[in-house]
């Protein structure tokens, strides 16, 4: 495998929300996982430094290692009136199966929840689409939707957590 063929397989994982692929041909094998949760990024500044005073010596001097900084990149804060997603009392709704997640039965048609819903066992939250089988997903606690954490359409993960509720 080349360089530019690994580099287009990292560009389908952070394209696609997959959270983990591995490719393999013949020996050569690649298996690229993303992460999800807190992402911190660095930013490396060189410090400029004051010309030193010119000296006159036989040896040419050596310049010193340029220094770097890190600078945190600045931490997102939530809107206000926006639920608060650390709160301990609120429960996930996972997804059972690894597959493609779908927030109604057909393009175009009313979402079966919305954030806001009140949802009770049995109710039926989305659809994953596994191996060209539609799977309901249905609710196992009453309570209220806070968040929905996917996208439609989105691939999901068996044990992502697709919907937060607050339970009654």
């Amino acid at each position: 495998m080349t360089i530019e063929e690994i580099r287009e397989l990292i560009q389908i994982v952070t394209a696609s929300g997959v959270a983990e692929l591995e490719v393999q041909r013949g020996e050569n094998r690649v298996w690229v996982k993303r992460t999800t949760g807190v992402v911190t990024q660095e930013i490396h500044v060189p410090v400029q430094h004051a010309p030193a005073p010119h000296l006159h010596t036989a040896a040419a001097p050596v310049p010193p290692a340029p220094e770097s900084v890190t600078v945190a990149a600045p931490q997102a804060v939530a809107p206000p009136g926006s639920p608060d997603l650390t709160d301990p009392t609120l429960e996930a709704v996972t997804s059972p199966i690894v597959g493609t997640f779908y927030e109604a039965p057909a393009p175009g048609a009313a979402s079966f929840v919305s954030v806001g819903d009140q949802i009770k066992p049995g109710k039926v939250l989305c659809i994953i689409e596994s191996m060209k089988l539609m799977n309901e997903i249905e609710s196992e606690i009453s309570g209220t939707i806070v968040k929905r954490l996917v996208d439609n359409g989105q691939p999901v993960e068996y044990g992502e957590t697709l919907y937060l509720v607050k339970p009654n």
